[in-house]
């Protein structure tokens, strides 16, 4: 790989990205592009690329990980970065107001990287350090980074997602959100399925929505067959996302028709591709078999995220 691959982009590529919805189509084409071109490399072992020398990155995390930390971890380093790791209790307002985190950070670093819980809490430290870069590695409401590393595999499958459909079963979440955000962005359908007051609000669809202009499309419906119906993927993730352990046992009665399954997965088109953000829980919103299947790309996506954010934090090195 050489320079070019942080070269300035041609593209308005924001210095925040808190949502997919922060970029155009053209960033997340150019994202995926430079993500599979920095993959080559690595496989290559060409690791020559350095746009965060010098520079600190923070990661501030509220909510336990091991492939977002890891693969941050990774990114920053590959990329010539140094990472600094706050403990929780001193870095998201435990201690002081939020905004009192942020401006004194942006006098040390270059970049943070948050996980937290709601997305108020990313936008207050945003909003108070504006010219810090700042990265949404998961908050309760969206997960744009899980969303770049599916729609990179999708991508490097297929070759575009223009025409594509791609079916959700399950929670309206987080992941949900941010999948249905990105391919549709890049031209493809999806369908949402989900219980009756488990799927996206009003507010939701119509964000979502505002990012069909690449001819794709959203579809909610309570239906998983009809909604795994000739589909070229079919994600699901867990029916209870970190916060909700209260409702664990009510969720598993509510989500237990969506679980996906062979007779499920049967329904999808040949050669139809299985999607989980991990971690899963085996047996609950999918079978073993299901994940462990040739349909399975459980742990390309999971690589992916490695790639694609090493792509994210030169983007917004170069912004």
């Amino acid at each position: 790989m050489h320079s070019s691959a942080t070269r300035k982009l041609g593209l308005m590529t924001p210095i925040r990205f808190l949502s997919v919805l922060d970029f155009g189509a053209a960033e997340l084409q150019e994202c995926l592009r430079l993500a599979l071109e920095m993959k080559r490399a690595r496989l290559a072992g060409i690791r020559h690329v350095r746009p965060l020398d010098g520079r600190h990155v923070a990661l501030l995390f509220d909510k336990p990980s091991l492939r977002t930390r890891a693969t941050f971890e990774i990114a920053v380093r590959e990329l010539g970065g140094h990472v600094i790791e706050p403990p929780p209790e001193v870095a998201l307002g435990g201690r002081e107001p939020i905004a009192d985190v942020a401006r004194n950070l942006e006098r040390w670093i270059f970049a943070a990287v948050i996980r937290t819980f709601a997305h108020a809490r990313i936008e207050a430290f945003a909003a108070a350090a504006p010219r810090l870069r700042v990265v949404n590695a998961l908050t309760d409401e969206e997960h744009p980074c899980q969303a770049l590393a599916d729609s990179l595999t999708m991508y490097e499958r297929w070759g575009s997602l223009q025409g594509r459909t791609i079916a959700y079963v399950g929670d309206g979440n987080n992941v949900a959100r941010s999948l249905a955000q990105a391919v549709i962005m890049l031209g493809a359908t999806v369908r949402v399925a989900s219980p009756p007051r488990y799927g996206f609000t009003a507010d939701v669809r119509r964000g979502i929505e505002q990012a069909a202009r690449s001819g794709g499309r959203l579809d909610t419906l309570h239906d998983p067959v009809a909604a795994v119906q000739g589909a070229d993927a079919v994600y699901t993730d867990v029916w209870t996302s970190m916060g909700q352990e209260a409702e664990a046992d009510a969720r598993r009665t509510v989500f237990a028709p969506y679980q996906v399954n062979a007779a499920l997965m049967a329904h999808a088109a040949s050669g139809a591709l299985f999607m989980h953000c991990l971690p899963a829980h085996r047996g609950e919103e999918v079978t073993g078999e299901v994940i462990d299947s040739e349909a399975s790309v459980v742990f390309d996506q999971s690589e992916n995220r490695l790639h694609t954010q090493k792509a994210l934090l030169a983007m917004l090195a170069s912004s």
